[in-house]
């Protein structure tokens, strides 16, 4: 029998023949990237002579430390996954030397562990990632987080013109942080999901606000409040063995998904650039992001100090606000120069390729 000239046993067999060898490609590619190690630092926020919030008579820089350790326990049952601490003893480190140290590292993914304090009787666990602003009660987070600056040597040169307990200070960013928002909120949306439906705790949703710890990195990052230590329960419950195991579990099995996103995503680029080498190649596209928060803003020209054709779109429950998209980078930063003018001083370019974000530094050799 031929198979080849048989067109009616031919079209029974095409599809599952088709499906298996593209099933046998996509293996092989996965077999090759899945060697790929990513690098993971777990930050235990506090420790030493930073004993962080010590509500109902527990100490943060414990319960935080021990929660890193089990979540780099469970990472390490993963062989494409290398985890870093950036402390695994009760030592006081630099919030600049944590950043340093997933820098140097060349990390994939910076998660820093804290425990919240509050005066009232607050419950429930929140995800932060670096953003440009925040209301009073997240600004009064960042605070209290970033106060561990006060205790660094040389901290006044470290880090020039910073005032922890300055609202200038806190709602001032870092850029270089920014092109990594879109996975550092895919990160903390799993986290916190993890939170929500696996253990039931009281969701405090995904933040932005700024975090020195997070403006010190520049890979996705994020920063985990476990819960309330003055809240009687939950206090208790995070200084149990139960509850830290069950919080730690979550975080490492949020970032075992994100790694396989990460993976999955190689794969299909990978994939995508071998079908496409011979086809002409799409034109990368600038735009200017002038706002990001939750609210969803009229894209009227009155609400965007007389900026017209702001374009908006979603990320996860976040707005990004763009002007002057255009595939010319000599136009963009004509648009760049406007939008300051118009009063948005933090506005930056960024640059899509295909859909997806991509460096503005790589595409364009900027100074």
């Amino acid at each position: 029998m031929n198979f080849i000239h048989d067109s009616k046993i031919n079209a029974k067999f095409k599809k599952p023949f088709f499906l298996a060898l593209s099933l046998l490609i996509l293996g092989s590619c996965f077999t090759t990237f899945a060697q790929k190690s990513y690098t993971i630092v777990i930050d235990a926020g506090h420790g030493g002579k930073d004993p962080g919030n010590l509500g109902n008579g527990y100490k943060e820089k414990n319960i935080a430390l021990k929660v890193a350790l089990l979540v780099g326990k469970e990472l390490n049952k993963n062989q494409d996954i290398n985890v870093l601490y950036t402390r695994d003893t009760d030592v006081f480190i630099d919030l600049w030397k944590r950043g340093d140290i997933a820098n140097t590292a060349k990390a994939d993914l910076f998660v820093s562990i804290h425990c919240d304090s509050h005066t009232s009787n607050a419950y429930g666990a929140g995800t932060f990632v670096l953003g440009l602003r925040g209301n009073k009660k997240n600004l009064e987070i960042a605070k209290r987080e970033n106060s561990a600056i006060l205790l660094e040597d040389n901290y006044q040169e470290r880090y020039k013109g910073f005032d922890a307990n300055s609202v200038e200070s806190v709602i001032g960013l870092s850029l270089l942080q920014e092109e990594n928002l879109d996975k550092s909120l895919e990160i903390a949306s799993l986290i916190q999901n993890n939170f929500t439906v696996k253990l039931k705790r009281n969701d405090r949703k995904v933040k932005q606000d700024n975090f020195q710890v997070l403006r010190e990195t520049i890979m996705p990052s994020v920063l985990v409040e476990l819960g309330f230590l003055t809240n009687t329960y939950e206090g208790r419950y995070l200084n149990s063995q139960k509850g830290q195991q069950q919080m730690g579990t979550s975080i490492a099995d949020a970032i075992v998904n994100y790694v396989s996103n990460l993976k999955m995503n190689t794969i299909l680029e990978e994939v995508t650039n071998e079908n496409s080498s011979n086809s002409i190649k799409e034109a990368i596209e600038f735009k200017v992001q002038i706002a990001s928060g939750k609210n969803e803003i009229a894209l009227k020209s009155y609400n965007f100090k007389g900026l017209k054709n702001v374009q908006r779109v979603k990320v996860g429950s976040y707005y990004k606000y763009y002007y002057g998209v255009t595939v010319s980078f000599n136009e963009a930063q004509t648009s760049l120069s406007i939008a300051k003018k118009k009063g948005y001083k933090t506005a930056f370019m960024v640059a899509f390729k295909n859909g997806e974000k991509v460096s503005v530094k790589e595409v364009n050799k900027m100074p």
